[in-house]
């Protein structure tokens, strides 16, 4: 796949313009999550929000890369594998703050937020589905994380009625072990995906 191929004309100015409004509305609430993380002191939302922000990098790197061949999308793809392991390292150290403060986060908090979380990962997902095909591993891995954070935002929801009914810090750990094993999952596929895009632009 040449630079100029499915990234070019009207159908590249349309992924760009796709990709910069999620990564817009990616930052936007990687700020408010990141805020009632500590508020109410969720290890997922913690997690959860870090993602947000891998999420805006990884799309501004998209948008970037869009004009570029596919030898340098395949770099790229295999940089922005690297970042989504980004989420799983702040995981663990918040994990290990949450046995230091075995404290449950604030359960009805954490629900609302799980759910506008939701809100927006499933608006990105519907954004990005149509383009999910082109620019290779780049716009494939900018779909996936939004796929797979909405997974991840309906499982922060569960965890915030299950405190709500039971408190325990438990749930909310589960949950971000959860997270950082999905992003371990997608870092994976998009590495492999970006090699075997270099491997056909090197043939």
């Amino acid at each position: 796949m040449s630079g100029g191929g499915a990234s070019g004309g009207a159908g590249g100015d349309a992924l760009r313009r796709a990709v910069l409004t999620v990564a817009a509305l990616n930052f936007a609430w990687f700020l408010v999550e990141f805020a009632g993380a500590f508020r109410i002191g969720s290890v997922a939302l913690l997690a959860d929000s870090i993602d947000f922000l891998e999420d805006t990098a990884v799309n501004l790197l998209v948008a970037v890369a869009l004009g570029w061949s596919a030898a340098r999308r395949a770099r790229v793809g295999m940089v922005l594998a690297a970042l989504m392991l980004i989420p799983a390292g702040a995981f663990l150290w918040s994990l290990w703050q949450k046995f230091l403060s075995p404290v449950p986060p604030e359960a009805a908090a954490l629900s609302l937020l799980g759910l506008g979380a939701l809100a927006v990962n499933l608006g990105c997902a519907f954004i990005l589905a149509r383009f999910r095909r082109q620019a290779g591993s780049l716009t494939r891995g900018a779909f996936l994380s939004a796929r797979n954070d909405a997974i991840a935002n309906v499982a922060i929801v569960a965890a915030g009625l299950l405190t709500l009914a039971r408190p325990s810090v438990w749930p909310d750990v589960a949950v971000g072990l959860g997270i950082a094993l999905i992003n371990l999952d997608a870092a994976r596929e998009v590495w492999r995906a970006a090699r075997a895009e270099g491997r056909d632009a090197a043939a």
